[in-house]
């Protein structure tokens, strides 16, 4: 166990969006930040851009070679990782340039290609609990430890289950759905370290304009980051939470599973 106070964390597909605005936030608070990006040249420009004790570390979630390289890094530079951010997430595997409107409609569950549905499948749960599976070592060397996973609420049954909710229509097969296996996975996760010192906390940024929906989302980057930012730096927080915004989740934020 880690004895040292300075905190460590990670956060994947940091190099831009709400990955970026965590980042930053946690360095602004005195983490050591690992800046995970795909590219290694954006995540530099991004580690640049943050500035104080924030490192680029290229990581690409469904490479396990790229993960494997990422845990020795950060084992031999800090030895133990305090907090991990799951963001790095997928909304299509398809032509690029579309609409939000055209993605969903060819996402539909009657139409989804397969191939398509397990790119995003592949990166949005899979490589998201590869990594985490892969950092649990480092994360039980620290004293205490927390996994932040950026989810949805898209990806909630029980508000999709209502046919009042606005947002009904675009709950497809491919990264909706995803996002509800990635919340069950996680929070299996959470009962399986109930008794450790590891927190697991799912959060949703809300409908926020992003590459994932091509930049149609109705909330700014800095909107959309507010709740996950919360949640990263919150210590106190129970396990096995899911929250949103406020102006949807409610004043207690919690997103119904």
């Amino acid at each position: 166990m880690q004895t040292e106070t300075k905190k460590v964390a990670l956060v994947t597909g940091a190099n831009t969006g709400v990955g970026y605005q965590i980042a930053k936030s946690l360095a602004d608070e005195g983490y050591t930040v690992y800046v995970g990006a795909r590219n290694p040249d954006k995540g530099q420009a991004a580690a640049n851009e943050i500035g104080k004790q924030s490192k680029a570390i290229q990581l690409d979630i469904t490479d396990s070679q790229s993960i494997d390289a990422a845990v020795r890094q950060i084992q031999s530079e800090a030895g133990y990782l305090t907090l991990l951010v799951n963001n790095a997430a997928i909304s299509n595997a398809g032509k690029p340039g579309r609409t939000m409107e055209e993605v969903l409609g060819a996402q539909r569950a009657s139409i989804a290609p397969m191939d398509e549905m397990k790119k995003v499948w592949e990166t949005n749960v899979f490589g998201t609990l590869a990594v985490t599976q892969a950092f649990l070592p480092l994360l039980r060397k620290a004293q205490t430890a927390r996994i932040v996973t950026v989810s949805s609420a898209l990806g909630s049954l029980t508000l999709n289950a209502n046919p009042a909710n606005p947002y009904r229509s675009a709950f497809d097969a491919v990264y909706g759905a995803s996002k509800t296996a990635l919340n069950g996975v996680f929070l299996s996760l959470a009962i399986d370290l109930a008794n450790t010192s590891i927190k697991v906390h799912l959060v949703s940024p809300g409908f926020t304009a992003t590459a994932l929906n091509n930049f149609q989302g109705t909330d700014t980057v800095e909107e959309g980051s507010i709740e996950p930012i919360r949640v990263a730096l919150s210590e106190d927080l129970p396990t096995g939470s899911f929250t949103g915004p406020a102006h949807y989740a409610g004043a207690d934020n919690i997103v119904p599973w």
